[in-house]
């Protein structure tokens, strides 16, 4: 059967237990994630069968991240291992209320930021493949990331898999000599269905947009191989209460926008988009058109907000719950 392909880093997760500050937590609790690995995970709950390929150090810590990903579904056989490497780390505090969540990172030299490019054998890892994901962190991260990256999306274009991409520009991780603007035209070239907001079209391509949909025409007659550009509406009440729309602009649909979901309360918004990425991915190899397949990926989206941890824990039953108005939250026995 084929599957999906996913691309980047995984980082341990340490969070301090429910809402307490850096200052009050004597423990962290230890989970892993990484925004392309938590859209494979996202897609194993769906259904959807999911390989997700990495670097990890060769060490106990970096069996530890398969296993823990392995036991949620995905296919890590993958995996290349390097020895003398770091896993990278991110702490999380989860805010409430007005008090926003707080992320510290420690990821700098980490095994996936010094993998080989010559380790991963795109051909054969693509051999099966239905699709294939990545984000804009992934080449961010090094110049080797980066170079791996782009190999595997020319893979992908020469064998007419669809690529998808959260475009996703992190300002402080490119580091190593490049920029965005250097880096990632030629990586988005060879996009199908690109993540992308006003910002990010600004920051990494130079675009003065007035709106969404000007946005995603300059993207598209841009770059001529992409076919949809897509992302949330995010209206921020608190760090407990968001409102979230998907939205999205397509050759064949025109603009488009799903349903708003009030979420209230959030218990862990992280992961909300990788949710989003993988329901529509779902709903463009499950459901008919492109509408369905928004309405599918914020629905899932919304569902991940009410689940602790990187990635969704939903099937499509439960998504399908959502969509069908049924938002009451009822005990069921």
């Amino acid at each position: 059967m084929k599957r999906v392909v996913t691309f980047g880093e995984i980082m341990m997760r340490l969070h301090t237990p429910g809402h307490q500050r850096f200052l009050q937590a004597r423990s962290l609790e230890v989970t892993y994630g990484g925004g392309e690995a938590n859209v494979a995970v996202a897609l194993a709950q769906l259904g959807v069968p999911s390989r997700h390929v990495t670097c990890f150090p060769d060490n106990d810590l970096g069996r530890a991240a398969s296993a823990f990903f392995r036991q949620h579904g995905v296919d890590f056989d993958r995996t290349v291992y390097q020895k003398d490497q770091r896993l990278g780390l991110y702490f999380l505090e989860v805010g409430a209320g007005m008090r926003p969540s707080r992320i510290i990172y420690d990821r700098y030299d980490s095994a996936f930021a010094n993998m080989d490019p010559a380790a991963f054998d795109w051909e054969d890892l693509l051999a099966d493949a239905c699709w294939f994901h990545w984000t804009g962190i992934t080449p961010a991260i090094s110049d080797n990331a980066a170079k791996a990256c782009l190999q595997a999306l020319e893979t992908a274009s020469r064998l007419g898999i669809p690529v998808s991409a959260d475009v996703n520009y992190r300002r402080n991780l490119w580091q190593y000599g490049k920029t965005v603007q250097e880096v990632m035209p030629a990586l988005v070239e060879h996009c199908d269905v690109m993540v992308c907001t006003e910002g990010d079209a600004k920051d990494i391509f130079g675009m003065d947009t007035n709106g969404f949909q000007d946005m995603a025409e300059q993207m598209l007659a841009r770059f001529p191989n992409a076919q949809s550009i897509i992302a949330t509406r995010r209206d921020t009440l608190s760090a407990s209460h968001n409102r979230l729309t998907g939205i999205g602009f397509s050759h064949k649909a025109g603009y488009q926008e799903t349903e708003t979901y009030d979420i209230n309360p959030i218990v862990d918004r992280i992961g909300g988009g990788d949710s989003f990425l993988a329901g529509y991915i779902y709903g463009r190899l499950n459901l008919s058109n492109e509408l369905d397949a928004l309405s599918f990926g914020t629905a899932a989206s919304a569902l991940k907000h009410l689940v602790e941890g990187d990635f969704a824990q939903h099937s499509v039953a439960e998504v399908e719950q959502i969509l069908a108005g049924d938002v009451s939250g009822r005990l069921l026995r």
